[in-house]
């Protein structure tokens, strides 16, 4: 094996070795602690995006596994890369490493142990990525939300502490019906290796294919409770906005692990070489994504904290990718994933801005703000005393961005928010055009997607004119160096993301079309053999 293939395990082994390596310096130290962990997840960073390139030139298309233990799958361990997985790797480090930065500021200190349970939570989120095996992936899974409960507490609190205990309850139980859901696989299976699994659905009798089924279904209500499908997500609101903002960033990512596993699943397990049970839980996708979205847009109308409008956020993407999924057209993939890109890293930005925003902010204000906006304010003159004053150039930074962030939540153009839905909408229609005629689903998913939009752009303005234009404190935030350098670096990627449109729609063509010939994905773990070494005596 080259030193390429040996940077399969590094995503989950150099957090893992940082987080264990942290453990033992004092909490006083925090500024060392804070170095040690950026410089890891900055490495991670970069090995994120050795990964990518070296899927994009894997020949046609293959994918690179990695044996743990030099036992070949299916009875050994396996870590398999392709081009998706190596994107929600360098997705999610780079959150990460904005995050963290931002958290050095003041949130580390807000509790023990900040900077460990951050690099334990990477080493799930990766794990989840790289795993090819299910039961591997709930151990993944259960890495990742254990280190977030000691992050979602981070901060202490009687609101935090409050909607933390409501969010571990819930993911616990979501973790029991991971494992049943495992369990009854595995009873009707004989197997939890992905690619074994994928070969041998199709040749299951009818008992069998019962109990694979419900065991699917069990399985799939575990991470529809992570990616926030309606009904299920409605813990999120709460616990998203009352979360510390580096961790509530992070968070972000949370969901979309459980996006990409029920994309990774559905078209691996039950695409069109399933026999009886293709398409399997496709229509559950469709119709819970666009409630989903349904909800999160009437909920970001009816916010008035941008903590909960973000939050209802994101349940608009969250269900706008379920919802995309569960349409079964291959063309719709590569602009589903580039709204996956544009709109986690624009609701990353956005929660790290709101505690800039609202530093200086009364709650009492806000109050008054809202109530001035139904009921109009009959001081005129007072009004006109302030247009034409000059904004002080920390505000206008500040505004510059929430403009951006604005701009990328609400799909405007030019920004990859636009991109990314035109990709959509191009996608569904040209595929459609070749097979049939536009369903009413279709027409639905259209709308949502668009008045969803709309509904952001209201939302946002409304919050945006009370906050910068009608401001009623008149005071200015401190913001250092460290805080809005992350913010300014995640829109950075966004414009990055928008200069490199095409670029970036051809990898991700590339991969929608490796996701949609499972047969790859299958023999590159099926053929890969044990490494046989040469210097054993």
């Amino acid at each position: 094996m080259n030193w390429v293939g040996h940077l399969i395990i590094l995503p989950i082994l150099l957090p893992f070795v940082t987080a264990a390596a942290l453990i033992p310096l004092d909490e006083r130290r925090r500024s060392l602690k804070g170095a040690l962990s950026f410089g890891a997840t900055l490495l991670l960073l970069l090995t994120g995006g050795a990964l990518m390139i070296a899927s994009a030139h894997a020949q046609d298309n293959a994918s690179l596994v990695y044996q743990l233990g030099n036992w070949a799958a299916p009875y050994g361990i396996v870590l398999v890369v392709d081009r998706l997985s190596a994107m929600m790797i360098t997705l999610s480090t780079l959150m990460a490493l904005c995050a963290q930065m931002f958290s050095m500021a003041r949130w580390h200190k807000a509790g023990p142990h900040f900077h460990t349970l951050f690099q334990f939570m990477l080493v799930g989120i990766n794990g989840a990525f790289l795993t090819g095996d299910l039961f591997n992936l709930f151990v993944f899974f259960e890495i990742m939300l254990a280190a977030s409960y000691g992050l979602m507490l981070h901060g202490s609190g009687p609101v935090r502490v409050k909607a933390g205990l409501h969010y571990i309850a819930i993911n616990l139980a979501a973790s029991s019906l991971f494992l049943i859901g495992v369990s009854l696989i595995y009873g009707s299976t004989g197997t939890l290796n992905m690619a074994d699994l994928a070969l041998r659905i199709p040749d299951l009798s009818a008992e069998n294919r019962m109990l694979l089924e419900a065991g699917a279904a069990v399985l799939g209500i575990a991470f529809l409770v992570k990616a926030g499908m309606w009904p299920l997500g409605f813990w999120l609101p709460q616990a998203y906005s009352a979360a510390t903002p580096p961790v509530a960033a992070m968070f972000a990512i949370l969901t979309k692990v459980g996006v990409y596993i029920l994309l990774r699943l559905s078209l691996l397990l039950f695409g069109s070489g399933a026999g009886p049970s293709t398409g399997f839980g496709q229509g559950i996708l469709l119709y819970g994504g666009l409630l989903t979205v349904l909800f999160g847009t009437i909920g970001v109308m009816a916010s008035q904290a941008m903590g909960r409008l973000a939050s209802y956020y994101v349940l608009i993407s969250s269900g706008s990718l379920m919802a995309a999924i569960g349409l079964g057209i291959t063309g719709v993939i590569p602009g589903t994933l580039f709204y996956l890109i544009s709109s986690t890293l624009g609701i990353c930005a956005f929660f790290l801005l709101i505690e800039l925003v609202e530093r200086a902010r009364d709650a009492g204000a806000d109050v008054l703000a809202v109530t001035m906006e139904a009921y109009g304010d009959g001081d005129d003159e007072e009004v006109a005393k302030e247009v034409g004053a000059a904004v002080p150039g920390t505000m206008a930074v500040l505004g510059a961005c929430f403009v951006a962030c604005t701009m990328l939540m609400a799909g405007l153009p030019p920004l990859s928010g636009f991109v990314a839905k035109f990709a959509i909408l191009h996608g569904l229609f040209s595929g459609l055009a070749e097979n049939s005629a536009v369903t009413g689903a279709q027409w639905i998913f259209v709308a949502l997607l668009i008045v969803s939009g709309l509904a952001a752009l209201i939302a946002l303005n409304r919050v945006g004119i009370r906050t910068f234009w009608n401001s009623i404190e008149g005071t200015v935030p401190r913001v250092r160096l460290i805080e809005i350098t992350p913010v300014l670096a995640l829109l950075a990627a966004c414009g990055f993301l928008t200069l490199q449109s095409g670029p970036a729609l051809r990898y991700l063509q590339d991969t929608a079309t490796a996701l949609s010939q499972p047969q790859i994905y299958i023999g590159s773990v099926r053929d890969a053999v044990p490494v046989v070494s040469h210097g054993g005596s």
